[in-house]
């Protein structure tokens, strides 16, 4: 009998992926993959705890798919992930109705959880007792299925056996995982382990097939790509890396994600400059920009090498789109500091960038840290440099009117009669769209010359130009 299981993906693009390997593992053993949480016999939920607002999130729809086990079909509700992996023992004790629960190395034996926990119930060995109410856990067994091995494992290549989930042609390539770096704020490093480098070979080889299948643009992603490489031979090997992705037939645009400002060295600027399939388009987390502030962080950085570097990379690289994430509120962050940080903002011009307030996540150090700053005051502070922003993205997008870029076409939007897409400026979810006019049918995939036409605070709105256009 075929089994349905639904998949819900929470989080970051890393965690899509360790989703996407896993969807893969479960339709090669003849799982059936569907999006209606009716129809499914198991439902597995990746969860994110990076901040208070992800653990919230993935405990509420945790709690909202378990509504479905009152209602007859769904026999398995397995938790996967990050929150999974940090509270494990709590939640399976608070959250009764879970059957399994996943650590973020153990998601390649989803298989096999699933396998025993449907193989069971199919044979009604559980929940049958002669009164006809449902048995509570003790009378079941003891405790979920829980599956967390080591956090610094380096789970096996699955690049065979993936199922992209991005529309076939973008997809993310997880190069490591885990992190070194333990800054003060993240939780990270304590639920996904220190850093481990994907071996080149398993990278190319992944590529490649998703290249095959039809990806055209390869998104990089860990938790620090930058020093990609450092754990398997002592040195940043990522530029070599990305030299070896951009010899890939198919593939058209190779975009960086995740690039710690101390670790961008010159041959990495001369591999983004040089290569034309790598995107001019560099995503830098820099969290703040003031020493003391960033020191507290255990960033390894100042203001004044944030601001070389990238007066460097925009002399290297004239049309680079820089994009960073800073958080606002800090403990101890002082009014002036706050001031400094929105200065620096108004200053840099950034094209793209997001802001958190903090969040103070349980056992890191600085959430014990004293001067924790009021949530209203992290707020005003980070909606004020988010005004800044936005003034900052409306004067950049208006500049392109008129200009032709090459535009990623991701859909149709049929009520509007206008397709959308992405230029190289562009990184999915996170930054704006391209809206297009186009004469002929676009399919979703294609890169097109657009000439811009209009602008927004956040997006484009813009003409495909034709052949004969650039003959005229």
């Amino acid at each position: 009998m075929m089994k349905n299981v639904l998949f819900i993906s929470l989080g970051c693009d890393k965690n899509l992926v360790d989703s996407e390997k896993m969807l893969g593992l479960l339709a090669d053993r003849g799982y059936r993959l569907v999006e209606e949480e009716e129809n499914a016999d198991a439902i597995v939920i990746n969860t994110c705890c990076f901040i208070h607002d992800a653990k919230e999130e993935s405990i509420e729809t945790i709690i909202e798919m378990a509504e479905w086990k009152k209602k007859g079909r769904l026999k398995a509700l397995v938790a996967a992930g990050c929150l999974a992996q940090r509270y494990h023992d709590e939640i399976a004790v608070e959250i009764p109705e879970l059957d399994a629960v996943i650590g973020t190395t153990g998601y390649t034996e989803i298989v096999k959880v699933l396998d025993k926990l449907l193989d069971k119930k199919d044979t009604g060995m559980e929940r049958n007792s002669p009164s006809g109410r449902t048995p509570d856990r003790t009378e079941q067994e003891s405790h979920p299925v829980i599956c967390c091995p080591s956090i610094d494992m380096l789970p096996v290549s699955l690049s065979d056996k993936r199922v992209v989930t991005t529309g076939g042609y973008t997809a993310y390539l997880k190069i490591a995982e885990g992190c070194n770096k333990f800054c003060t704020y993240c939780i990270i490093p304590y639920v996904r382990g220190h850093y481990r480098s994907f071996p080149m070979e398993d990278l190319l080889d992944e590529a490649r097939r998703l290249a095959q299948s039809g990806v055209r643009e390869l998104i990089l992603v860990a938790q620090e790509t930058t020093v990609y490489g450092i754990d398997l031979c002592g040195r940043k090997m990522l530029p070599e890396l990305l030299v070896s992705l951009c010899q890939i037939e198919g593939l058209q645009w190779i975009r960086l994600l995740y690039c710690y400002p101390e670790e961008i060295t010159d041959e990495l600027i001369r591999v983004i400059r040089d290569e034309p399939k790598i995107c001019h388009y560099l995503d830098m987390p820099m969290q703040h920009s003031e020493d003391r502030i960033l020191t507290a962080m255990g960033r390894k950085t100042s203001r004044a090498e944030l601001t070389e570097l990238i007066e460097k990379l925009r002399r290297e690289i004239p049309d680079i789109v820089l994009r960073t994430t800073l958080i606002t509120g800090f403990p101890g962050e002082t009014d002036q500091e706050a001031e400094a940080l929105l200065d620096f903002v108004g200053r840099t011009r950034f094209d793209r960038l997001g802001v958190f307030t903090y969040s103070a996540e349980e056992g890191t150090k600085a959430a014990s840290m004293p001067d924790q700053i009021p949530e209203q005051v992290k707020t005003e502070r980070r909606d004020k440099i988010m005004a800044l922003q936005q003034e900052i993205s409306t004067c950049k997008n208006a500049e392109k009117t008129g200009k032709v870029l090459d535009v990623l076409i991701e859909g149709y939007l049929y009520e509007d009669d206008i397709y959308v897409g992405r230029t190289y400026m562009d990184a999915p979810k996170v930054d704006g769209s391209v809206f297009v006019h186009a004469q002929e049918e676009l399919i979703s995939g294609d890169i097109v010359p657009v000439r811009i036409t209009g602008s927004g605070a956040y997006d484009l709105l813009g003409d495909v130009i034709y052949e004969d256009e650039f003959t005229q």
